[in-house]
């Protein structure tokens, strides 16, 4: 049998793109000669729908949708993902389901049965998992058909009571095939290849892994779908963050070799992956910064192209931050697809202004300078009978940002721009940032990234030439909003800030483990008080572009009152 992948990037409720897609990569896969065509996870809705599953309508249109595929593929079997709905009372009304179509008819229908409720995930509040499973019997073979997550549950510590495979194997199936909607984070591939490599193993049967590729506002998804032999040997791995197609021989993904015997090391959770090095090491790893840096260029793109924004703005200061999302942008939307603002105010310092204008000049996107000085002092003349003789303090200092963000915001509302947020996770873990000032914005594209990621990153995107001038990547960095100013003034040094705030918001580890790695006590207190303390602050922040395995928003919810280490 001859199983063509289509690894596809769709867009949440469109329904016409995506069947257009779904159908385009069924012609595909029949002028390659495939017999059968997958596609992945929920992909006539796209992935996650969330709430819009409580529309019956939106129920209606995935069933139409169905219903033009089935037209369009007698003579070939095609996997697709949608929901389904429970014919039982009891239970969720849906179920996220896999339909095999063939001769136009729904052949049959697969159920997930494991329903992730963690981090970005949250189909238990959406679908039913199933009760029953079975094997899918096409052209003479048995499908073992698995969604996503239930090829999940390996490991010392399962998650789930239910492993479907363990049901499935019994009926003696010929293959493994999983429609997945895996995001992207730093670990991901590392994690995918090696739960993919073990069912093999473990099972002694060829999978076929299609995942789905694209950005649906902060979750991106990679792609890399996985094909593994008999063999448990890797036969392809498909591209990442593009979308890509490949058609595979089940008889040869059947043919038993002789291969080496290996000692194989199984990760199951990007946690597990981060432990395994030093933290500052495994974070700025050239490999991660380059799968990163794809992962943000995708993001930016899908957002504004699914979107139907043409535009981008910020705020550009001169620091390293702004000075890598301006360089993101334009290569993910074009020169002239970017207009950034240079906001001096009477503290920003010649170079600064200078380093942002060579930076505009290297990207060649269109840059204007704005003085914030008389927007500044007229607010500090208006506020004048209510501050009274009281000294300069933060007050003084965000307002400034305030200003800038303002200004930014006119911009973007007169020629309707998005403004592209710079705060990096660093600053939006301690709270170093200004609500409605430099943490406004439609889109946060360094919000997952610490700030040694983000000169890591900056070092990435010079490697064949300057683009962020050298002065950004080696002078210290400032908000700017005092004179003589430093980011180290008000936070620890970041190589060891960064390290801290890892293992507590990735690695989940409590103080006590924390020090005992060697960390100043004090420091550590501090620093995760600073994380609690400033929850009010994220919450009212835009959405961030997720890279790790634990992004601030809808990733990570923590209560705003609470006592816990604040």
């Amino acid at each position: 049998m001859k199983i063509f992948l289509a690894q596809q990037n769709y867009h949440i409720g469109n329904f016409e793109a995506n069947v257009a897609r779904i159908l385009d990569g069924i012609d595909r896969g029949r002028a390659a000669g495939a017999e059968l065509v997958v596609f992945s996870e929920l992909c006539i809705c796209g992935y996650p729908p969330r709430d819009f599953l409580d529309f019956a309508d939106f129920i209606r249109e995935c069933y139409a949708a169905l219903d033009r595929i089935k037209a369009h593929a007698p003579e070939i079997g095609v996997l697709v993902g949608a929901p389904a709905r429970n014919p039982q009372k009891e239970g969720k009304e849906l179920f996220n389901a896999s339909y095999l179509l063939y001769g136009g008819e729904v052949k049959a229908e697969i159920h997930k049965t494991l329903l992730p409720t963690y981090d970005v995930f949250d189909e238990n509040r959406y679908f039913e998992p199933a009760f029953r499973w079975r094997c899918v019997d096409f052209k003479g073979k048995k499908l073992a058909v698995t969604i996503c997550e239930d090829i999940w549950n390996l490991g010392d510590n399962p998650l789930y009571r239910v492993t479907p495979m363990e049901h499935l194997i019994k009926e003696g199936p010929d293959v493994m095939i999983n429609l997945s909607a895996s995001p992207y984070n730093y670990a991901a591939d590392t994690v995918r290849r090696s739960i993919v490599e073990a069912h093999t193993a473990k099972y002694g049967i060829p999978m076929l892994y299609c995942n789905t590729v694209g950005a649906q506002t902060e979750i991106v998804f990679d792609g890399g779908s996985l094909v593994y032999d008999i063999n448990a040997q890797l036969v392809k791995e498909m591209a990442y963050f593009r979308e890509d197609y490949a058609l595979f021989d089940l008889e040869e993904l059947t043919r038993k070799k002789e291969v080496p015997a290996a000692d194989h090391k199984y990760y199951y959770s990007a946690t597990q992956v981060g432990r395994d090095t030093d933290t500052l090491v495994y974070l700025t790893d050239d490999k991660n910064i380059q799968e990163i840096h794809d992962a943000l260029i995708l993001g930016i793109r899908d957002y504004f192209g699914k979107m139907g924004f043409g535009k981008a703005t910020l705020g550009a200061s001169g620091g390293i931050d702004s000075a890598v999302v301006q360089a993101l942008a334009v290569e993910a939307l074009g020169k002239d697809a970017v207009h950034v603002l240079l906001l001096p105010s009477p503290y920003s310092s010649d170079h600064s202004v200078d380093d942002a204008v060579k930076l505009s000049e290297n990207l060649g996107n269109r840059h204007d300078i704005v003085h914030i000085e008389k927007v500044y002092n007229a607010l500090l003349e208006t506020l004048k009978p209510l501050f009274g003789d009281l000294p300069f303090n933060i007050a003084e200092e965000n307002l400034q940002s305030r200003t800038r963000g303002n200004l930014l915001m006119g911009l973007a509302n007169k020629f309707g721009y998005i403004l592209l947020n710079t705060s990096n996770k660093s600053e939006l873990a301690t709270g170093y940032g200004t609500l409605y000032g430099d943490m406004a914005g439609g889109l946060g594209v360094l919000g997952d990234l610490y700030k040694m990621q983000v000169y890591a990153l900056a070092r990435y995107i010079n490697r064949e030439r300057e683009i962020i001038p050298n002065n950004i990547l080696v002078k210290a960095p400032s908000a700017e909003l005092r004179p003589g100013q430093k980011d180290s003034d008000s936070l620890p040094d970041y190589e060891v800030l960064d390290r801290i705030l890892y293992q507590y918001i990735e690695l989940s580890q409590g103080p006590q483990e924390i020090v005992a790695q060697g960390y100043d006590e004090a420091l550590v207190t501090r620093i995760l008080r600073m994380v609690n303390r400033n929850e009010y602050k994220r919450n009212q922040f835009c959405p961030i572009i997720r890279v790790s395995s634990k992004a601030f928003g809808v990733g990570r919810r923590l209560p705003i009152v609470a006592k816990y280490l604040g």
